[in-house]
């Protein structure tokens, strides 16, 4: 990266900063983690999970992402180095303190990272052996939550990222959370892939987190030019009015681009459309979240 690129990436941090400062966002009630899910790959799940998990952390909230997809993608766009800690599969295999994980995300004093490594992908295997092996995440992050809060130092929002399918690591993240963000591509499949997901949903507040819900739903990859996306986005409002942030994430560059240069979109480019709408959203699931 040439020594241009960086000043204007420093710079562009730099602006972000003074509109955090002049903009905070609400404080939830107590903390709140999400976990991102769609069955269905390719719609976004991982962008929106760094970007909505950015955009609040310039809102003054202190956030975790837990980065539980093998691929390590989050990672990636948050510049975090998956090598020099222990990683997720420690906390699920081994039982390693979440605490030992964490690394601050470059350039954001309220984003932190527990890093996926590339063992974990071969942790479901080793998982299905183990008593309770569905909660060990909620265990191991409830434990992390207690301590930060005894020590003043309470996190707003978790924010937890799993693969795209269903497996112990996604059955992990849906029994650690109580709310579920859904982003739906405007496209047809991804209608199926949702009502999947509610299926699934449905077997794990029987069995294993009854307090587990759908909470909200985002439009990624919005084309306003093509009729098949206005179709798409008009069935998740009249499907899902009350979860849905209706602020269509477009198709756009930007947003694809930033994680090659290990940002996110909202430092990459803080005034591009994507960027602009994450902020947007981030700002409404803060203000949905003050009021709970």
């Amino acid at each position: 990266m040439s020594g241009s690129r960086e000043t204007s990436l420093a710079s562009g941090r730099k602006v972000i900063g003074i509109r955090r400062l002049k903009e905070p966002m609400p404080t939830p009630l107590q903390t709140r983690i999400f976990t991102v899910a769609n069955q269905k790959g390719g719609v976004g799940k991982t962008t929106s999970a760094v970007n909505v998990a950015a955009a609040l952390a310039m809102g003054g909230l202190k956030v975790l992402v837990i980065d539980l997809d093998p691929q390590g993608n989050a990672c990636t766009a948050l510049g975090v180095d998956r090598g020099i800690t222990p990683g997720m599969y420690e906390v699920l295999v081994d039982e390693t303190p979440l605490a030992q994980t964490i690394q601050k995300v470059a350039g954001f004093p309220h984003l932190e990272c527990a890093p996926a490594n590339r063992e974990l992908a071969g942790a479901e295997i080793l998982l299905v052996g183990y008593v309770a092996r569905e909660s060990i995440l909620k265990v191991a992050l409830q434990e992390f939550l207690s301590e930060r809060a005894q020590r003043g130092e309470r996190l707003d929002y978790v924010i937890i990222d799993c693969p795209p399918s269903l497996g112990l690591l996604t059955i992990n993240a849906l029994t650690a959370a109580e709310e579920v963000l859904v982003p739906i591509q405007c496209e047809y499949y991804s209608l199926e892939g949702i009502s999947l997901l509610l299926e699934t949903l449905g077997k794990i507040q029987r069995a294993l987190n009854p307090r587990v819900r759908v909470s909200t739903i985002l439009l990624t990859m919005f084309d306003s030019r093509t009729r098949l996306a206005n179709d798409v986005a008009d069935d998740v409002r009249r499907h899902f009015p009350k979860e849905l942030i209706d602020i269509p994430i477009p198709r756009a560059v930007r947003v694809s681009e930033a994680p090659s240069f290990n940002q996110t979109v909202m430092t990459y480019d803080s005034a591009s459309p994507g960027a602009i709408a994450y902020m947007g959203i981030a700002r409404e699931i803060a203000q949905r979240g003050s009021a709970a």
